[in-house]
């Protein structure tokens, strides 16, 4: 894995598409992800995925390398600190045994966030981090750097705790451990996961910890089997997900309140939204801050058209027109529920279309395998409600349609999702196609609005007039 590529290594590393079948999705508890009506007539708002599965999804669907522009903003406890930051690994001085366990994992160079994260994390005496981090950008990597650097493997007893949202999320960072740790047998991970029963009072010897805030809370106060004030690093993964999760919030705040003063906290978080921040706050004293500066997306590769239509048939026509006349890689078609997804499904495979359907009812691993298939190029046509608008980059795909126009929970325009949608085209610096289809006067209202938020010219299209339909793809 001789590369210079950080994201390719990470993304190998935490992407576990080869190991799908071993992952335990379904636990109790967990009976929304099967959630479905009679009639599969669910609408995007109501399928919009828990943050956990989307999370989940996200790292086992991750294989392609984008090379991340955004810029990191680091915000210091103490200004008047020198600003340290590292290119390579040598730099951090750590142990022998570890170096090798991350050239092995094939990790050359820190990442452009571990530059900085790295050095803080590692340093005496401790700092406390939050950081934003999406996936991709190795961040699990960089903390289970830490919790394996600040371990004495002499000491037999948890000194690191680690804590995910959900039992699939602890199995992902668990696995980078055990990787990045194989020269490292000294030290030992135990898991604290919903179905690792313990008996009461047996100490954990395992020096680092990793597990949902439930059951971590069970082992520290129920059982007795970790003493929290001998815990040395406290990581709180996924920040975003863990709060939008009924109960983890105070379950994760009961936990840090039982560590001694000297423990170095760090916390992740895909998005720093306002209740991110009051979380990592409550939980985080006195901490450095490493953001990636928002860049914004750009519509600017992508040209937008709508077509007129009368009926889902009138739409199907126009989408068999379109397909008739231009030369398309791969497209994805976004539809409002499912039971007008299974019917487009239906129609396109009878005219000989190779077609993959992604809808809510799927579990994440599931809908993993579908998105592979798609990436691989087995399907050309990839037809899903909201589940996928975010975070599959296909390079392949050149066109996307909007056979229903995308609409928030209460019937209005949603731009954001607009904007997610047709951003699956126009990637990597590729020219991309939108087309919309417009069925009602309500829905070129809807158009109209999209226009203007994105100050954008969305164009007419007659799908009747094959030398036009030639024209926009050229």
């Amino acid at each position: 894995m001789a590369t210079d590529s950080w994201a390719l290594a990470v993304d190998e590393q935490e992407s576990t598409t080869k190991t799908i079948g071993n992952l335990r999705i379904m636990e109790a508890g967990d009976a929304n992800l099967h959630q479905t009506d009679d009639n599969g007539d669910k609408s995007d708002e109501e399928e919009k995925e828990d943050r956990a599965t989307q999370s989940l999804l996200n790292k086992l669907i991750r294989s392609n390398v984008v090379n991340n522009t955004n810029q990191v903003e680091v915000l210091q406890r103490d200004p008047n600190s020198p600003l340290y930051s590292v290119k390579t690994f040598e730099e951090l001085r750590l142990k022998p045994q570890l170096l090798k366990g991350v050239y092995e994992m094939g990790f050359n160079r820190p990442s452009k966030i571990q530059e900085n994260a790295l050095p803080m994390m590692l340093a005496e005496p401790p700092q406390n981090l939050i950081a934003q981090s999406q996936s991709g950008t190795g961040k699990t990597a960089a903390f289970v750097l830490a919790m394996l650097s600040h371990v004495d493997p002499s000491l037999k007893w948890p000194q690191c705790l680690c804590i995910s949202p959900t039992y699939e999320l602890a199995l992902q960072t668990g696995k980078v451990i055990e990787q990045m740790g194989k020269f490292y047998p000294e030290v030992k991970l135990a898991y604290a996961v919903r179905g690792h029963k313990m008996e009461r009072g047996v100490k954990i010897k395992e020096q680092i910890v990793i597990g949902t805030p439930g059951t971590v809370l069970d082992w520290c106060i129920k059982l007795k089997l970790i003493d929290p004030k001998k815990i040395k690093v406290f990581v709180l993964d996924e920040a975003d997900v863990m709060i939008a999760t009924q109960g983890h919030q105070d379950q994760s705040i009961r936990i840090q309140r039982m560590l001694p003063k000297g423990c170095q906290m760090l916390l992740f978080s895909a998005t720093f939204e306002d209740s991110v921040w009051k979380f990592a706050e409550r939980v985080v004293p006195d901490p450095n801050i490493i953001k990636l500066k928002r860049e914004e997306e750009t519509l600017d590769t992508i040209k937008q058209y709508y077509v007129l239509c009368n009926s889902k048939e009138d739409k199907f026509n126009a989408l068999c027109n379109i397909y008739g006349a231009i030369t398309i890689a791969q497209a994805m078609i976004f539809c409002h529920t499912r039971k007008t997804a299974n019917w487009l499904a239906g129609q396109l495979s009878k005219e000989g279309h190779q077609v993959a359907l992604l809808s809510g009812e799927m579990v994440v691993e599931q809908r993993a395998a579908v998105i592979e298939r798609f990436r691989d190029g087995k399907e050309k046509v990839l037809i899903t409600t909201n589940v996928c608008a975010r975070g599959i980059d296909v390079e392949q795909v050149s066109v996307v349609i909007n056979f229903d126009l995308p609409l928030d929970k209460d019937g209005n325009p949603d731009n954001e999702t607009y904007l997610h949608r047709i951003g699956r085209t126009g990637r990597f610096g590729k020219r991309g196609l939108a087309v919309n289809m417009v069925d009602s006067q309500r829905s070129m209202e809807i158009l109209k609005t999209y226009e203007r938020h994105f100050n954008k010219k969305i164009g007419r299209l007659d799908t009747d007039d094959l030398d036009e339909i030639e024209k926009i793809a050229n």
